[in-house]
Order: structure tokens, then sequence, then C-alpha cells
């Protein structure tokens, strides 16, 4: 089929459906690009950022040498979120320990917010997109099968052509929906990883800080 037939013999709906399917796809793999490249220089940095931190004498130099391999600002905000308010405020009474978790604990949930951004997207575009297809050739066919109700003789190919150009819509929806759910599924694997490795070093910052407040 080519895509002049398609647009000539395709009504509001059928045009509207395709626009929004090729609105999704090309979303979904705008998401994808840029979350693998970002994800692929986290995955590195943070193990640096984690090792660099280890070698440091003190937490000062520490917080300088993190911020040389932290290109993406992922270890970073956990030791800016340990600089404790002072005093005079709810944030700053009860035990040390329980501030350090508390903070660090916000620290990772925004760092994760960001990682995760796009995944809403490409989980909807996997989602929807064959649905959307489907509703594509039902409206397609209908329009094919109701064509022939203005008493003209049938002819296989006055309903094989339309028929056909629909049932396409269904193949555009899982074009898109098969990218989209492993990209989905890969890219949530890979911060599932750098999200435990965070948890790990945060855990690891909370007792050394808090033992050093003892």
């Amino acid at each position: 089929m080519r895509l002049n037939d398609f647009l000539l013999h395709s009504d509001i709906v059928s045009l509207t459906l395709a626009a929004l399917l090729l609105i999704l796809s090309v979303g979904s793999w705008v998401v994808m690009g840029w979350k693998w490249r970002l994800l692929s220089r986290v995955h590195q940095d943070v193990p640096r950022s984690v090792a660099a931190f280890w070698q440091s004498p003190d937490f000062e130099d520490a917080r300088h040498r993190v911020a040389l391999f932290d290109r993406d600002a992922c270890v970073l905000p956990l030791l800016d979120a340990t600089l404790l308010p002072l005093g005079g405020t709810l944030a700053s009474s009860g035990d040390r320990h329980d501030q350090f978790t508390r903070v660090l604990r916000d620290a990772m949930q925004s760092v994760i917010r960001r990682l995760q951004w796009g995944q809403i997207w490409l989980a909807t575009a996997g989602a929807i997109s064959p649905f959307i297809g489907l509703l594509g050739t039902v409206w397609g066919i209908f329009n094919a099968l109701t064509g022939l109700a203005d008493g003209s003789p049938f002819r296989m190919e006055d309903i094989a052509g339309p028929v056909g150009e629909a049932l396409v819509m269904t193949a555009a929806g899982l074009a898109v929906a098969i990218p989209a759910v492993l990209g989905y599924n890969l890219l949530g694997r890979r911060i599932g990883h750098i999200e435990a490795e965070l948890e790990g070093f945060a855990h690891d910052v909370r007792a050394l800080l808090a033992g050093h407040g003892d």
C-alpha cells in the first residue's frame, strides 16, 4: 500500500489515529535514545563516583572528587543532603541517625524520579498502540463495508483494497507497541541496577556519618 492511497481513501478518524500512532512512535524512539545514552553514562559514573568517595581522606575532599565523575548528578545529591540543617527546625530534631535516613531517602527519591523520566511514555505507548491500530482497522473495514450499501454491483476489488489498507493499521499499532515495551523493560532493568547501587551507597554513607556523630 502506498502512502498516497492511504491518504486518499482515509477519512478524518483514520488520519487522526494514524497521526497518533506516529506521535507515539517518534516520541518512544526519542525517549529510548535519550534514556539509553543517559543511563549508559550513569551506569559508568556511579561506580567511579563511589570509588572516588571511599578513596578520599575526608568528606569534603570526597565531595570534590565525586563531582569530577558524577556528570549527571546522581551521587552528589546524596552527599549534599547530608549537610543537615541547623537547630531550630523539626528537620534537625530527633536522632542523628534518623535525620540522615530521612535526607538520604528524599535525595534518593529525587534522583530516581529523574532517571525514570520517560518511562510513563513508553508504558503508555506500549499499552495503547495496539488498541489504536485495532480501532483504525475496525473503522476502515466499517467504511469499506458501508461503501457497498449503495446498491451498486459488488466487486471484490471494491472491498479488498480498503480492507487491506485498514489491516495495515493493526500492524502499525504493533510496530509502535513492541519497541516501546522492549525499551521500557530494558531501561527499567538498568534503572533498577543503578537504584540498587545508590541505595547501597546511601546506606553506607548513613552508617559512616552517623557513626562519626556518636
